[in-house]
């Protein structure tokens, strides 16, 4: 039977697994693109042998949930079911169980984990305990990144540079600090590369106002590059995100650590 050919599940009750799968995209597109032609709803809906339609029409029922959307008076659709509202309340505060269960259920029923040609290598070369601590790590990022960009509507949320090549999904409190804001994406902001790394190097930081400050040193130079860059956006409002707004609990801890690095410099 051909691709196009395969019989289609719409007559059928979404299953807890496929709204795991379901969610899980929800996530990681704009909202504004949880349409039947977009790329990566068709290829959800081939996995699950559903229609796009049906498909978008579930991704449409989680933003009947989201608080975010409602603030900005965007509704989902009304006709959500009890499995949507489940799958909502289960995971929107649990985003590692969400990453791992959705990759499980997509690896069973696709064969594939999402890896790149290089990851695979890199991941045949170790042994289990550390290929089971790289693969987690890899479908974790990756969930992270595509959950930041997507509620930015990939732009930088300092200068609006819109080109997702350069841009990062930055983590507000670090990776390597806190375990359990790792996967979470209102612990991320989207920045492009320059930003970016001024925010890890703490030259430049967001108040929890969402307001952009700089460090002395930064405020200081006359270099016509650093006043482009740094200067012209000192003060200014960060581009919020539709989804995923940064929480005020991490910008604070972000805020104190720069403030304190300012005082003994």
């Amino acid at each position: 039977m051909s691709r196009l050919a395969r019989p289609s599940r719409d007559g059928i009750d979404w299953t807890r697994e496929e709204a795991i799968l379901a969610f899980d995209l929800y996530c990681r597109i704009p909202f504004k693109k949880t349409k039947a032609n977009n790329p990566q709803v068709i290829a959800l809906a081939h996995v699950l042998q559903r229609t796009p339609a049906s498909v978008a029409r579930r991704l449409g029922n989680f933003g009947a949930f989201d608080p975010e959307l409602a603030k900005q008076d965007i509704s989902g659709l009304t006709h959500t079911s009890k499995l949507d509202e489940v799958i909502w309340r289960e995971f929107n505060s649990d985003w590692a169980k969400l990453v791992l269960e959705a990759d499980r259920i997509r690896l069973e029923r696709t064969g594939q984990s999402l890896p790149t040609d290089l990851e695979q290598i890199t991941a045949e070369m170790l042994g289990p305990t550390e290929r089971e601590t790289k693969g987690k790590q890899r479908i974790y990022q990756d969930f992270f990144r595509a959950s930041v960009l997507s509620g930015y509507n990939e732009r930088c949320c300092m200068c609006g540079l819109p080109h997702p090549e350069v841009l990062t999904a930055s983590h507000i409190i670090p990776w390597s600090v806190r375990e359990d804001t790792r996967v979470n994406p209102e612990n991320g902001l989207c920045l492009c590369a320059s930003h970016d790394r001024a925010f890890d190097r703490e030259l430049i930081t967001i108040g929890t106002d969402f307001t952009i400050m700089l460090c002395r040193r930064i405020k200081k130079s006359r270099d016509p590059a650093s006043q482009f860059l740094f200067s012209a956006v000192e003060g200014k409002r960060i581009l919020l995100p539709d989804r995923f707004t940064p929480r005020q609990e991490f910008l604070s801890w972000r805020v104190d650590r720069f403030l304190k690095k300012e005082t003994v410099a």
